[in-house]
């Protein structure tokens, strides 16, 4: 079920009937409801794959409590690596089997034997990448002690599998989330509005940007032998834009989701196009997975506590472990690759924690300092981005190799004059919204009232008249 879909336009509006008119009162109903309806929501994708999800939840049920029963750390670190091993196994197999298989088939046929490797035919469970990271740290913090096992087997479920972040995100942590869960919770008509904005928003992004920036980019790197390197370079700055709305916009859509519910999700996006340094911009994109990588693997590697040579090393596990999250392509290892490499002067100059606050937070303009520096950044991840979207290795390199021809002349594919005008509007509305959680928290939001209904009815119409052919969300593949 897409957000985006007329199938999730019926079903939120009945659970959020449901959850707040009729078990208004009973937090257990409440949860019975919600865990309910995330099961529906999954099952609508493929219900075979509600087994595995439902048995990925069991594991870290029982395995967690398990740690909190025994007496010695042995035991304890057992049922850990029960958990760890069973749940990458799963995420191996489903994810990873086949690209293992087939380079190690190439690997064997370049040294001179021929190979004909056993793959298997299986479709990747939607949201596998983030129910079983959701479920690591779960077990992760009971061993460090830094929770106790969740009793309530409905309360864990529902961590889990809370429909608005099961597919795609953010990754939830039980010390965030859990006790939300488990507390009673009422209507907040200031945070049910919130929410509505915050969805609003993402659905723009989402139907209005992305979708539209996908036609165009889907063409010009199926066909990108045929088009001159301007098109090429128009291809790779339209896909930034999309995989940004696609991502963000979906991350909109479930917090605001969950803010209606009375829930508070972790932030997953703080307008990472506005970076002035790569440091910045990863500690901007996709926070949730970056964060979680760095308390879970980059401090206990030993994170910047040690010498500059594991320094160095934690940095390129780190961002090469990303990069082979997102997929099994040795696409995404050189898209983590290169993010580390644009990391390592920050971190041999000592300034990777340079650019903490908001770019221009007191002006209404940035200075040239800070122009000059955005777009440095910008160009940066624009490349690293065509490794991302590129089939292969060698397709981005001939990609890459092709822009340097024709590079100023007029593109042979240009989006729609008005969808130019809405792009610059999108930039614009994120701009001056850059200080708050989303950009519709602090554009329009003290306006007249006149005003500002007229710039929320200005949004939907633009949803509803220049909605691009509606696709999956990117990360869904993830």
């Amino acid at each position: 079920m897409l957000f985006n879909s007329v199938g999730f336009a019926l079903f939120f509006p009945v659970v959020f009937l449901l959850y707040w008119f009729v078990v208004k009162k009973n937090l257990t109903f409440q949860n019975l409801l919600l865990l309910i309806a995330s099961y529906f929501f999954y099952a609508c994708w493929d219900w075979r794959f509600m087994f595995l999800l439902m048995f990925s939840t069991l594991l870290d049920y029982y395995t967690g409590w398990k740690m909190c029963e025994t007496r010695t750390q042995k035991m304890r670190k057992f049922w850990l690596l029960l958990s760890v091993i069973i749940n990458l196994g799963f995420l191996g197999l489903f994810k990873y089997y086949n690209f293992f298989a087939e380079s190690f088939a190439d690997f064997l046929t370049v040294m001179g034997f021929s190979v004909h490797p056993t793959t298997i035919k299986v479709i990747l469970p939607v949201g596998i990448s983030f129910y079983t990271f959701h479920g690591l740290s779960y077990v992760i913090d009971i061993y460090y002690k830094k929770i106790k096992a969740e009793r309530n087997i409905i309360t864990y479920s529902l961590f889990v599998s809370f429909f608005p972040l099961l597919v795609a995100g953010p990754i939830e942590r039980a010390t965030h989330l859990l006790p939300q869960i488990k507390q009673k919770r009422s209507f907040d008509y200031s945070k049910a509005v919130d929410g509505l904005r915050q969805m609003l928003w993402g659905f723009f992004k989402k139907m209005v940007i992305a979708d539209n920036c996908a036609m165009v980019t889907d063409t010009i790197f199926a066909n990108s032998d045929e088009f001159s390197g301007s098109t090429l370079v128009l291809g790779a700055l339209l896909f930034a834009f999309q995989i940004y709305c696609d991502f963000s916009g979906y991350s909109d859509i479930a917090l605001g989701a969950a803010r209606l519910l009375g829930i508070s999700l972790l932030r997953n996006f703080a307008f990472p196009y506005f970076s002035r340094d790569i440091a910045e911009f990863w500690r901007r994109w996709h926070i949730s997975l970056t964060t979680w990588f760095r308390d879970y693997l980059y401090i206990p590697l030993g994170g910047s506590r040690c010498g500059i040579w594991k320094q160095i090393r934690n940095t390129y596990i780190i961002f090469l472990v990303s990069g082979f999250w997102h997929g099994a392509n040795w696409t995404f290892l050189v898209w983590g690759l290169l993010h580390a490499t644009y990391f390592l002067p920050l971190l041999l100059t000592k300034n990777n924690r340079k650019n903490i606050e908001i770019v221009a937070f007191d002006r209404i303009l940035p200075t040239l300092s800070d122009v000059l520096k955005i777009t440095g950044t910008f160009i940066l991840t624009l490349f690293a981005w065509i490794f991302f979207r590129a089939e292969s290795i060698s397709h981005a390199f001939e990609y890459i190799a092709r822009i340097p021809q024709n590079l100023l002349s007029v593109p042979e594919m240009m989006p729609r004059r008005i969808f130019l005008i809405i792009l610059l509007f999108f930039i614009i509305v994120e701009w001056f919204g850059r200080r708050g959680q989303y950009a519709l928290e602090n554009v329009g939001c003290r306006w007249p009232k006149v005003i500002r209904w007229s710039f929320y009815y200005l949004i939907v119409a633009l949803i509803v008249l220049y909605t691009g052919i509606s696709q999956e969300f990117i990360y869904f593949q993830f």
